[in-house]
C-alpha cells in the first residue's frame, strides 16, 4: 500500500494537539508532520476541524461468540465497535460457551472469529476454580492475561474462587507475568443486605442498589491488594463502582503494587437518583450508585488512582432485560455500550474541563499498556500500528436505535442528547466505518503477545 496522509487541525498525539498530517505507510504510522511537510505525490485525506485520535482499545467487553451468537458475536460487536471507534478489543472469557479457560476453548473461540472482524481483537482466559494447570498453557497459546470472579458471576459455567482456590492459582498467574483482573466483589457483604430484603419492592432501583452494598467492592479489593503484596502479580480491577476504595487503592499505588483501576462509562454518566423504579436497562455489577459518587470517580481519574475507561459492553437478547416486568432482581445484569461510549464520555469530560488528551489515555493508551500492546496500539506515533478515529468533538446527536449497530438495540441512553461523533475509524490503515457504513472485507485479526 502506497504512502498516504490523514491531515488535521486537532491531531491527538501523546505531546500534544496539534495541526498535522499523519503519514501512513503500509500498516504503520510513519510520521506526523505539519501540512507544509508534506510530498506532493502523497495523496491526502483532510478531516478539518474533526479531530483525529488514536484508534479505541476497550479492553473489557463480552463478545459471547462462540456459544451464544443470540446475544452478541464477533460480527455485530466488531461492527458496532468500529463505529464507536475502536480499532483494538479484547473479549472476556466468559458468556462464550465453552469459557475461554482451556486452550481447546481459545482455539474454538478463534475459529468463530475468523473471518468476522472488522476490528482487531484478542482474549483474556479465565481463572475458574479448577483450572490452575490450564493458566500457564494459555498464556502460551497467546491470552493476554487472566480474569476472575469473587462472586458468583451469575454463568453455570463459569465459576467463582473462593480465597483458598485463588491462593492455588496466583503462582501459575506469577509465572506468566500477565495481569489478573478481577471482578472485586465478595458475596458474603451481598449475601447478609440481600437477607434483609425480603418482601421488597424488586422494581426499585433503591432496592437493586441495596443489595450490592459498596462493602462488597471494598472488602473484595482489600483481599487482592493483599494478596497482590504476597504473590507479587500484576493487579487489574475491573469496572470499579464505589469510591470508598479510592483510598485504599490510591495508598497501594503509593507503595508501589503492580495495580491498575478501570471504570466504565455508565458509572460516569449515569447517577442512581436518576434511575426511574422498573429501568432495568440501567442494571449492571457492581451498580451505579449516586450522583456524589460519580464526582468522586471523575476526581480519581483526574488524580490518576484510576487509569482507564473501559465498556464493560455486556449485551443480551431484549427480553432477558425483563423490560415488561421491569424486575431488577431478575433481569440480565450488563449494558451494551460499544458504538457509544466515546461520546458518553467526552460529553461528561468536557464539562469538567478535561480535553481528547484525557480520552485518549484512558480510551486507548492505558487499555493498550493492559494488554500488553505498547509501542503497537493506543498512540498516535511513528511505528505503531495505524489505528486512528476521526471524531468531530463538537456536534452532537441524539441516540437512536440505528447509531448502536450490535445485534440487540436497547440502551439506557436512548433519546438522550450526547456530543461528539465518530466520523471514521482505520485498522491498520484500511478505513472500516465512514459516516455509517462499513467499507471493504472485515479485515479484523487477532493480535497476539
Amino acid at each position: 500500500m502506497s504512502l498516504r496522509a490523514l491531515l488535521s487541525r486537532r491531531v491527538v498525539t501523546p505531546q500534544g494537539i496539534r495541526p498535522a498530517a499523519v503519514l501512513i505507510e503500509s500498516d504503520k504510522i510513519q510520521s506526523i508532520i505539519s501540512s507544509t511537510e508534506l510530498p506532493d505525490d502523497v495523496p491526502v485525506h483532510d478531516f478539518g476541524n474533526a479531530a483525529i485520535l488514536p484508534g479505541l482499545v476497550d479492553s473489557h467487553l463480552h463478545i459471547n461468540e462462540p456459544g451464544r451468537t443470540e446475544w452478541e458475536g464477533f460480527y455485530s460487536a466488531t461492527r458496532a465497535a468500529a463505529a464507536g471507534g475502536y480499532s483494538f478489543l479484547v473479549d472476556m472469557p466468559l458468556n462464550c460457551a465453552p469459557p475461554t479457560t482451556t486452550v481447546a476453548a481459545l482455539e474454538t473461540k478463534r475459529q468463530a472469529a475468523r473471518g468476522n472482524c472488522r476490528v482487531d481483537w484478542a482474549a483474556w482466559g479465565g481463572v475458574v476454580k479448577d483450572n490452575q494447570k490450564d493458566i500457564e498453557p494459555l498464556a502460551a497459546a497467546g491470552v493476554l492475561g487472566f480474569k476472575c470472579f469473587l462472586v458468583d458471576p451469575g454463568i453455570d459455567s463459569y465459576t467463582m474462587v473462593t480465597e483458598k482456590e485463588l491462593r492455588a492459582a496466583l503462582p501459575y498467574v506469577a509465572r506468566t507475568g500477565l495481569p489478573l483482573l478481577v471482578h472485586a466483589e465478595l458475596g458474603g457483604p451481598i449475601e447478609r443486605t440481600t437477607g434483609n430484603l425480603a418482601g421488597a419492592d424488586w422494581r426499585s432501583y433503591k432496592t437493586y442498589l441495596q443489595s450490592r452494598p459498596d462493602e462488597a467492592e471494598e472488602s473484595a479489593i482489600r483481599l487482592v491488594l493483599s494478596l497482590c503484596r504476597e504473590y507479587g502479580f500484576r493487579l487489574h480491577i475491573v469496572h470499579l463502582s464505589t469510591c470508598k476504595a479510592i483510598e485504599e487503592l490510591r495508598k497501594a499505588r503509593s507503595e508501589g503494587l503492580p495495580v491498575s483501576v478501570e471504570t466504565c462509562p455508565h458509572y460516569l454518566h449515569l447517577a442512581a437518583e436518576d434511575i426511574a423504579d422498573g429501568a432495568t436497562l440501567c442494571k449492571c455489577s457492581p451498580p451505579i450508585r449516586a450522583r456524589e459518587n460519580r464526582e468522586a470517580l471523575w476526581q480519581a481519574l483526574r488524580d490518576g488512582v484510576i487509569d482507564l475507561v473501559a465498556t464493560d459492553h455486556s449485551p443480551c437478547p431484549r427480553e432477558m432485560k425483563r423490560l415488561a416486568e421491569g424486575s431488577f432482581k431478575t433481569a440480565w445484569g450488563g449494558i451494551a455500550s460499544l458504538s457509544l461510549a466515546l461520546p458518553i464520555l467526552w460529553t461528561e469530560a468536557g464539562r469538567r474541563g478535561f480535553t481528547l488528551l484525557d480520552v485518549a489515555r484512558w480510551m486507548a493508551e492505558a487499555p493498550a499498556q493492559l494488554a500488553g500492546r505498547p509501542g503497537r496500539k493506543g498512540r498516535i506515533a511513528a511505528g505503531y500500528d495505524a489505528d486512528l478515529v476521526v471524531f468531530d468533538p463538537d456536534r452532537e446527536f441524539v441516540v437512536k436505535e440505528d447509531r448502536l449497530y450490535y445485534r440487540h438495540p436497547v440502551s439506557p441512553y436512548m433519546g438522550e442528547a450526547l456530543r461528539g461523533v465518530v466520523k471514521a475509524t482505520f485498522v491498520r490503515g484500511q478505513m472500516v466505518f465512514s459516516e455509517g457504513t462499513f467499507p471493504g472485507e472485515p479485515i479484523g485479526r487477532e493480535c497476539r503477545p
